[in-house]
């Protein structure tokens, strides 16, 4: 199927459309509130909530016996707000640091979770059959109706991230002096976290139990080698989100064999592989290319101060000398000195080579550093 072939498709076919369509929302979404948990250091955030919340869509279906998904969601929103508090709880009334309480009760309701599954689905009737896809999510069964409470939801956090950007911003960076300021720094924490629990909620459909902290997360991290301004890095992890759910719907509507959730999870970590290795700020391949210039920069130098220590003890500092006086200096190569006569430091003729003012002044220059730091 060509690319021109399934854009029409999606615009022609209900099931492809709507797939499409609430993937890239919860992607936008998920991207964009996963910022405030990459920042903060919650990153085990996600991930404890989204496992938290398995049991509360189990006990949903054991009260009401309906698989309805609105309802079994409304059951997990219940148990990861649970999950959240008792994080809090644990990290405000103990010693225990917050990743040692997501832990906790990441194992303890995924457990719990876990436990309650296997019980219902050794009953004898089949009405249980179907809860495990919220393991790892099953985006073919969303429907219209759950396109329009993602839309919802994501208007809502954007009214939210606009009306307290001032609040949500200084409280990311200072949450002392946010107090200081007379903000209800509890408040403002627990609508943050709210947010993120519902978007973790609503992902779980779409992505699972399991992989949903990979959503949240993974376009936060990759945005955050591109940029170092909230906002821009909202905006980039947002449309990484989108991109990533997009791409990972199509890769997987073309394959019967590929479960869209676990693809839109490694269309993200590419996303996330590629920042890395090549954002121009922190990304592995620029560094290392900085690396090699500082190095290389630092030969020159060094090279520089050797002859502006044979060039001062003449009165003409354009006096010539033998390039054969340098090859006790290790590194020394043709190539340099080209390099070094690029920058008008030296001026070199057959196999000879003489200071220019240029150069002379910044070898001084550089002697005089070296003195300033002994």
């Amino acid at each position: 199927m060509s690319i021109a072939e399934y854009i029409q498709l999606v615009f022609t076919d209900y099931t492809l459309r709507t797939i499409t369509l609430g993937t890239a929302i919860l992607g936008a979404t998920s991207g964009a509130l996963g910022s405030f948990a990459v920042l903060r250091k919650q990153s085990l955030l996600g991930d404890a909530i989204s496992h938290a919340a398995l049991p509360g869509i189990v006990i949903a279906f054991m009260l009401t016996g309906s698989k309805d998904s609105h309802v079994l969601l409304s059951g997990a929103l219940i148990c990861g707000l649970i999950g959240t508090f008792w994080i809090r709880g644990i990290i405000t009334k103990t010693h225990l640091k917050s990743d040692t309480a997501m832990g906790l009760v990441l194992s303890l309701f995924f457990g719990f979770g876990m436990l309650l599954l296997t019980y219902i689905q050794k009953q004898p009737d089949a009405t249980q059959a179907g809860l495990d896809k919220y393991l790892f999510g099953q985006a073919a069964t969303l429907v219209q109706s759950d396109v329009f409470i993602m839309i919802g939801v994501t208007v809502v956090s954007l009214i939210v991230l606009f009306l307290f950007w001032k609040e949500f911003k200084v409280m990311l960076f200072d949450p002392d002096y946010t107090q200081t300021l007379g903000f209800n720094t509890r408040f403002i924490d627990t609508l943050i976290t709210f947010f993120i629990v519902l978007t973790i909620i609503l992902g779980l459909q779409t992505v699972g139990v399991v992989l949903m902290s990979a959503m949240l997360l993974a376009p936060a991290a990759a945005a955050r080698q591109w940029t170092n301004k909230l906002s821009a890095m909202l905006i980039i992890a947002g449309a990484i989100g989108a991109f990533t759910g997009v791409i990972g719907t199509a890769i997987s509507a073309q394959h019967d064999n590929l479960s869209t959730g676990p693809v839109i999870v490694l269309v993200a970590s590419v996303f996330v592989l590629f920042s890395f290795i090549f954002s121009p700020g922190r990304g592995v391949l620029f560094k290392e290319i900085r690396m090699r210039r500082n190095r290389n920069d630092l030969k020159l130098q060094k090279i520089l101060q050797v002859m502006y220590d044979i060039a001062k003890t003449h009165r003409d500092i354009s006096h010539p000398h033998t390039i054969r006086m340098l090859n006790n200096f290790q590194g020394i190569s043709k190539r340099s000195l080209q390099k070094m006569e690029a920058k008008h430091w030296i001026k070199v003729q057959g196999s000879e080579w003489a200071l220019t003012d240029i150069g002379f002044e910044t070898a001084e220059n550089l002697y005089n550093q070296d003195i300033g730091h002994e």
